[in-house]
């Protein structure tokens, strides 16, 4: 069986005061805020931002997410947002993360999410849309 090719984007932001609770670290919410960066920036990178599913016709909210943390980011700092695209067959869009200390490499955060396809009347669609199924055959993916 061939190894599915691995689609990464990583991106950098510094951690801001706004960011970080009266401890000075992070508040545990606005990671899920990170994720969102490292999806909207795979999505520039890829091809695969949230108006090219608007645009043809279908949302995609989220509907899983799971965030399993690991070690505290404190104001100042620098992260690097790590998202993969993990293929399935499955009407479905998922991704694993892994936020770093920049300057340490070590892992802060791990976590995973999980998008549906809703079409323009709100309705599931139980098989991939054909712009997404081009899109996974223009990465090589199928």
């Amino acid at each position: 069986m061939q190894e599915l090719k691995k689609v990464v984007n990583r991106v950098e932001t510094k951690i801001r005061f706004s960011e970080v609770d009266s401890m000075r670290v992070v508040w545990h919410g606005n990671y899920v805020k990170y994720l969102e960066d490292g999806r909207e920036a795979f999505g520039e990178e890829y091809s695969l931002a949230y108006y090219d599913a608007f645009g043809n016709g279908y949302m995609t909210p989220i509907v899983k997410l799971d965030v399993d943390y690991k070690r505290m980011i404190k104001y100042g700092e620098t992260i690097i947002i790590e998202t993969e695209y993990v293929y399935t067959k499955a009407a479905k869009i998922v991704f694993k993360y892994r936020i770093l200390n920049a300057e340490t490499k070590k892992v802060a955060v791990t976590a995973s999410s999980t998008q549906i396809f809703l079409n323009e009347n709100n309705e599931l669609q139980l098989t991939n849309p054909d712009f997404y199924i081009k899109w996974q055959e223009k990465l090589g993916l199928i």
